[in-house]
C-alpha cells in the first residue's frame, strides 16, 4: 500500500516539453490530473527493444483511466533509427526525441537505459526504475496511484 505521507516527499518532476515523432508538442505540467510514465530508451538497447511490448501492454491496460506514456529516445539515437523502429514496431504512445539531451539532464541526468519515471497525479515522481521495471510492481503502483 502506497500512503499519501509517502508520496508528499517525492519531488516534483520537472516541467519538459516532450515533442513526439510527428511534431506534437506537450508540457509535462499539463498532463497533471493523470498518471504519467516517461521511458527513457535507445533503439541500440537491448533491453528497452525487449520491455517495448510490456510498456505497450501496460499503457493499454490503463489508458482509458488517465493513464500515460510516454517513450524518450536518448541524443545519441539517431531519429532516422527511431523512426525506422516505430514503422516496424507501432507503439500505442507517443515517441519524443530528445536530440538535445535537454529532457534527459532534466530527469536526473539520466544517461542509462532503460530508465523509467512514474509520476502521480500532482506532477510528483514516486518511483525511478533503472533497468527493466519490475512489471507486476510497475502495474501495482499505477493501480495504487490511478485509484487516488
Amino acid at each position: 500500500m502506497f500512503t499519501s505521507a509517502a508520496l508528499l516527499s517525492k519531488p516534483p518532476a520537472p516541467d519538459v516539453t516532450l515533442v513526439n515523432l510527428d511534431g506534437e508538442r506537450v508540457r509535462l505540467a499539463d498532463l497533471r490530473g493523470q498518471v504519467v510514465l516517461v521511458n527513457f530508451w535507445a533503439t541500440t538497447c537491448v533491453v528497452c527493444v525487449k520491455e517495448m511490448p510490456r510498456m505497450a501492454e501496460t499503457y493499454r491496460r490503463f489508458a482509458d483511466r488517465g493513464f500515460r506514456t510516454y517513450a524518450v529516445a536518448m541524443p545519441y539515437d539517431r531519429p532516422d533509427w527511431v523512426l525506422e523502429y516505430r514503422a516496424r514496431n507501432p507503439l500505442p504512445f507517443p515517441i519524443a526525441l530528445d536530440v538535445q539531451g535537454e529532457i534527459a539532464r532534466a530527469f536526473d541526468d539520466t544517461r542509462v537505459t532503460p530508465t523509467t519515471f512514474l509520476i502521480d497525479a500532482q506532477g510528483r515522481v514516486v518511483k525511478r526504475y533503472i533497468g527493466e521495471p519490475d512489471f507486476a510492481e510497475l502495474r501495482e503502483r499505477i493501480e495504487g496511484l490511478l485509484a487516488g
